[in-house]
């Protein structure tokens, strides 16, 4: 794989503190060649985005000032709220106000799905056809299967991520754009079963693929890179963030214990890129396998690390493990003997 090929991206979500404009400015000085741009903050409002072509200007003439691109956006936020149920204090606190309105349950599902199609129309109108984000899950509360949950209602939550998600989908192939969900807990796809199921219940549509990034199948034991064959077809988008997996003491298990990132009693935590227990060289090979030519984008969240360190570190990292592909088999010269 070559760097042109794979532009090295930061994805601004863990940045939005920041202004756009300051998280271009480090970007670009640690060696980034573009952003992964998140609906947070003042980095890109997509209410905004989609009716005012002046402010849209001004997001790629922050990107031009830095010599930097973009190759796809995020809007995580919203997605979540799409099939949550319940909608609470937890939505509330990571929606735009747009979204929120007045707190209603379905009001806050309705106005999220509605933006997540405002993603879709601002990524064609800045050249991007990748949207990064997340579902949301209706059945995610009931993951332990306890008290007992009838097989009726995990099928009716499938059938209710369908019901929402396809009318998305429909402006988003308006749009020439693609979904990329990222696999992961409280989503209606967290792993390998979860995520062939619900790649089903729409049919396959083409529009919805996924974004690879390990972290969070490593902590729940599933395999990365055996996750990048599997669903060879569907690796729209690479997010690149790490799990490092804690000696196993007999007390903390893999659901966290309700304790606080990087407290040492967790059974793991999420590290900066190369600090983990991600096999980086093998899930980079993996990927070139299957023509994966994408953004490789850094997510960077590490509760024991300055940000500031790990993000200009990071991108280190990822560069020295995109070398060239072969043109030809390793062993093709022996044929001229």
């Amino acid at each position: 794989m070559t760097t042109a090929a794979h532009p090295v991206t930061l994805f601004t979500g863990q940045w939005a503190d920041l202004s756009f404009e300051e998280v271009a400015r480090l970007a670009a000085e640690w060696g980034y060649d573009g952003l992964e741009i998140a609906a947070s903050g003042d980095h890109l409002d997509l209410e905004r985005a989609d009716t005012d072509d002046a402010y849209l200007r001004s997001r790629l003439e922050i990107l031009d000032r830095h010599g930097l691109g973009v190759w796809a956006i995020s809007n995580h936020l919203a997605g979540q709220a799409v099939c949550d149920d319940p909608i609470d204090f937890r939505h509330r606190a990571i929606v735009r106000p747009y979204v929120w309105g007045d707190g209603d349950g379905e009001g806050v599902r309705q106005r999220a799905a509605d933006d997540m199609k405002r993603a879709a129309r601002v990524a064609r109108k800045l050249g991007v056809d990748t949207v990064v984000g997340f579902t949301g899950s209706r059945i995610w509360p009931y993951v332990a299967m306890f008290p007992p949950v009838p097989q009726s209602v995990i099928d009716d939550g499938y059938a209710d991520f369908a019901r929402r998600w396809n009318p998305i989908l429909d402006v988003f192939d308006g749009e020439g754009v693609r979904f990329a969900h990222e696999v992961h807990p409280s989503e209606i796809a967290y792993d390998y079963w979860t995520t062939v199921r619900a790649l089903d219940a729409i049919d396959h549509r083409s529009a919805f693929g996924l974004n690879w990034d390990p972290s969070h199948l490593v902590w729940q034991g599933v395999d990365p890179i055996g996750f990048i064959s599997d669903f060879a077809d569907r690796i729209f988008h690479v997010d690149c963030k790490d799990t490092r997996l804690r000696p196993p003491t007999g007390r903390s298990g893999i659901l966290g214990s309700h304790l606080p990132w990087g407290d040492p009693r967790r059974g793991w935590d999420f590290v900066s890129t190369g600090h983990g227990d991600t096999h980086w060289e093998d899930a980079f090979r993996a990927l070139g396998a299957i023509g994966y030519t994408g953004p490789i984008s850094i997510e960077w969240e590490d509760a024991g690390m300055d940000r500031l360190h790990g993000a200009a570190e990071a991108v280190g990292v990822i560069r020295s493990l995109l070398w060239k592909r072969p043109d030809a088999s390793f062993d093709a010269a022996f044929s001229n003997q």
